[in-house]
């Protein structure tokens, strides 16, 4: 994934800090802006984590500091819930005069309210997520405890929350009283996707539930069983970012593919600022090649071993079900469990004196779930395994001829 830091300015001519993240050797085949938790940040963990996760499907992922938030400018005193719809629409506008029209907007907690106000607001948006969010976006005045009434006694108050300080407004509080989340919902007419935790002990499910009545179709709901309502955990929040990305494929413009020309049967191609995640097109399929992060790759698809032993598997699992079926005989499953190596030949000996003796190894497990075979049917079907063509391949002598074009 790549990121770019940026900034734009909202309504009220405030610089408003932000990061696009983009997906790898690749153009964003959609764009999406993501509203951030209540007093949260675009560097919050759960937000990097989910966005991260739509930039790896293609998705080019505006995330910004709402109003005197974060590194952005302006005095968060002076903001309430609907500066942040508006900083969100100013996002969008941004978004269109410089890169394209946002199509998706995804919102966690008090931004996923916001999402669903801003989202029947901005008029290139197709898509609603909401991660988490309060039916009611007053139901942050919980938040405040004791302090709340003192705000409406003395018109604001200092209220500490998460270990910092902030000053909270009368007209903070006056704000919230009049925005229902419900009621926006219930006039967004775009599709809307809600996800929430059971175990959610911020944000009750019954939010969800109260959303999700009111809004019209097309509508969805997932269940975030497991997790905690601020997604710390890396898993959970990249779960959300695959969900989303997959539902909202139903509703957004189809991805235009990358396409790369060539008369071979498979071809590679990796741009400079792309590390190791490599554009891969087998025949009329495209996926991508990567290396784990741990050796500087994104970890975006599998390693080029990785590749190879996986056609040694598919191919191994194929001419097993063609030879049975052949013979008439029943298997339900074929799994082919491969891993790749280095390691010393059986017969080796001093192997430790010349490091030059280990050769490639693939450890292939074959696992057959089927009822009538024989011992000596199961070893026919071992035999057979090293008879599929990836095999006899990977085991004989092998030339490759290379060129410049």
């Amino acid at each position: 994934m790549k990121s770019r830091k940026l900034s734009f300015t909202n309504a009220e001519g405030k610089a408003l800090s932000a990061r696009l993240d983009f997906p790898a050797n690749q153009d964003p085949h959609n764009f999406a802006i993501f509203a951030h938790c209540f007093t949260c940040s675009k560097d919050f963990s759960a937000v990097r984590n989910v966005s991260r996760a739509l930039a790896s499907e293609g998705f080019g992922v505006l995330r910004f500091d709402f109003m005197g938030l974060g590194d952005s400018d302006g005095d968060f005193a002076d903001t309430n819930f609907s500066s942040n719809v508006t900083d969100l629409i100013s996002a969008a506008d941004f978004l269109t005069k410089e890169f394209k029209a946002p199509t998706l907007i995804v919102g966690h907690s008090l931004g996923g309210a916001a999402a669903i106000f801003a989202g029947g607001k901005i008029e290139s948006i197709q898509a609603v997520a909401t991660i988490g969010a309060p039916s009611n976006p007053k139901h942050v005045q919980k938040q405040l405890g004791h302090q709340l009434e003192v705000i409406k006694e003395n018109g604001e108050a200092n209220v500490v929350l998460a270990g910092r300080d902030f000053t909270f407004k009368k007209q903070f509080i006056d704000d919230l009283e009049t925005s229902s989340c419900v009621e926006a919902a219930r006039h967004l007419n775009k599709a809307l996707l809600i996800l929430h935790s059971p175990q959610d002990a911020t944000v009750s499910i019954k939010n969800a539930e109260e959303i999700y009545h009111a809004a019209h179709h097309p509508k969805s709901f997932v269940t975030l069983d497991g997790s905690e309502h601020l997604l710390i955990d890396k898993k959970n929040a990249s779960y959300v970012g695959k969900i989303v990305a997959g539902w909202a494929a139903r509703y957004l413009p189809e991805p235009e593919i990358e396409t790369i020309n060539t008369t071979h049967q498979v071809a590679a191609s990796l741009d400079d600022e792309d590390g190791y995640t490599t554009q891969l097109k087998l025949g009329n399929h495209y996926l991508k090649a990567d290396e784990p992060a741990s050796v500087g790759g994104n970890d975006y698809g599998p390693t080029p071993y990785e590749l190879v032993a996986a056609g040694l598997s598919a191919c191994t699992a194929m001419t097993i079900q063609m030879y049975v079926r052949r013979k008439g005989w029943k298997i339900d499953n074929v799994e082919v469990h491969t891993s790749y190596s280095k390691s010393y030949p059986k017969d080796c000996e001093a192997c430790e004196d010349d490091p030059t003796a280990k050769i490639d190894t693939f450890t292939r497990v074959i696992k057959l779930t089927a009822e009538g075979l024989d011992e000596k049917q199961k070893a026919r079907i071992l035999q057979i395994a090293d008879k599929c063509p990836v095999h006899k391949t990977l085991h004989s002598a092998t030339q490759i001829i290379s060129s410049l074009n």
